[in-house]
């Protein structure tokens, strides 16, 4: 069986919801949600802490809370979704083929796609901890979804490893429970995670953050007994003799995440080696014509904010896409003739990664509004320069008072500034982080 829609979204969290938002305000007429999860929200409905929604909503929400108003939208908007639903395969027609104990198998034939499928956490084995396999080491989400969801208790005596946001997040939930965190040891000279987090689920509570520090051995036969971990040295080894052992019962990795791209694989979207994503232009159009990406799946995000901001804009493109409202680019690679936006020196992954010219009908593209490009730097400057290069021009100069790879930067190039490259159509984009001037600490802004 096949049906026909004008855009098919992949994934029905926090980016598909706004996706599809997006793509009804632009005009689609038919648009489905895939969910593969048992209801609509995705990550949120297990993050039962506040802080979401206050640059969007202006208001401190919990995850549920922030999802409940996308999924009210959606339903007074009167767009379909299917939970419980599994995308089995994607094809380069933009076909999809669907499972779920309800439809039984289906074949969607989308006019566009958009992928949403979130990221998932890094497991034990992608890090290489020696040691026994024994109960009581899980991720900071599976940790989540057990005390939140479950209303289960992973363990009385917790280590984090790592220090991302979930981390940091579950070191004070498990410590609200009852809980003893002992530390939340990070590999890196600075956390992963939001400033705010450290302050508020450590600091606050008073949980040390052991920079500079990993785990070096598990001991336990059954159930985890102790850990022992080290200082690291420049080079992320440990240094011998530095060795602490810590009783615990329970190890939580907050180790990072990685997009769900497996479908965007199959479909044969170019995936980033730095972001995990698919390499996108300034439309969230992958290599495959009619295919876009956003929110998790494309590159790991700090806020939900940024993620439905995102993602609406992505269901835009992709229902402008569907209806023939835009000029599309040449259907044997997406990204011909196109410009390249690259890490300078201080920056990993800046998305998106290029500045598309030349569409279909060949006309040129034009800058309808200005380009947003988002990055992490390499390291922490404090102060630090922001600047963006074209063939030896700076286009935008800014100090900031400080950039850490726990934080997601952003910065924006005026329209005025992108269309001569559209025009000129060669050289590349180049975005750089260094240390400023410690005189001139405050910031400011120069556009070309």
């Amino acid at each position: 069986m096949t049906e026909y829609v004008d855009v098919l979204v992949i994934g029905g969290g926090p980016a598909g919801l706004s996706a599809a938002l997006g793509a009804h305000e632009a005009g689609a007429g038919r648009i489905l949600i895939l969910e593969r999860d048992g209801a609509l929200g995705g990550i949120l409905q297990q993050c039962i802490h506040s802080g979401f929604g206050l640059h969007r909503f202006k208001d401190e929400l919990t995850g549920p809370e922030y999802a409940g108003r996308d999924v009210a939208r959606i339903l007074e908007a009167g767009i379909p979704f299917r939970c419980n639903t599994m995308v089995l395969a994607l094809h380069d027609d933009l076909s999809a083929e669907t499972i779920s104990p309800t439809d039984g198998c289906r074949t969607i034939q989308a006019g566009s796609i958009v992928l949403a499928m979130g990221c998932r956490e890094r497991p034990r084995g992608a890090i290489g901890i020696p040691g026994s396999r024994c109960a009581g080491i899980m991720t900071a989400g599976t940790a989540q979804r057990l005390v939140n969801l479950e209303g289960l208790m992973p363990g009385r005596r917790v280590v984090i490893l790592g220090s991302g946001d979930i981390g940091l997040i579950m070191a004070r939930r498990m410590t609200c429970e009852g809980a003893q965190v002992l530390a939340c040891i990070e590999l890196m000279p600075f956390s992963s995670g939001l400033k705010r987090n450290v302050v508020q689920c450590l600091d606050d509570f008073g949980i040390p953050l052991l920079l500079s520090h990993t785990v070096v051995d598990i001991h336990g036969r059954e159930r985890l007994e102790a850990v022992t971990i080290a200082k690291v040295d420049d080079t992320l080894n440990p240094i011998p003799g530095t060795e602490q052992r810590i009783d615990c019962d329970t190890l939580l990795l907050s180790v990072g995440l990685i997009p769900e791209n497996e479908l965007s694989r199959q479909i044969g979207v170019t995936i980033s080696p730095v972001t995990g994503g698919p390499i996108v232009d300034q439309r969230l159009q992958t290599s495959v014509s009619g295919v876009f990406s956003c929110g998790n799946v494309l590159h790991v995000h700090d806020l939900v904010d940024e993620v439905s901001a995102e993602s609406m804009e992505a269901g835009r493109q992709a229902a402008r896409h569907a209806l023939g409202k835009q000029g599309d680019l040449i259907k044997k690679g997406a990204h011909a003739n196109a410009v390249p936006i690259r890490d300078g020196a201080g920056v990993r992954g800046v998305v998106p990664q290029l500045l598309s010219q030349t569409l279909a009908d060949g006309s040129l593209a034009q800058a309808t509004g200005p380009l947003k490009l988002s990055f992490r730097p390499t390291a922490v400057f404090k102060p630090a320069l922001l600047t963006v290069h074209w063939q030896g021009q700076v286009l935008v100069s800014q100090r900031r008072r400080i950039l850490t790879p726990g934080e997601l930067c952003m910065v924006t190039i005026p329209a005025t500034a992108i269309q001569p490259i559209l025009a000129a159509g060669t050289g590349e984009l180049v975005v750089s982080v260094e240390a400023a001037d410690q005189k001139s600490s405050g910031e400011d802004t120069h556009h070309a």
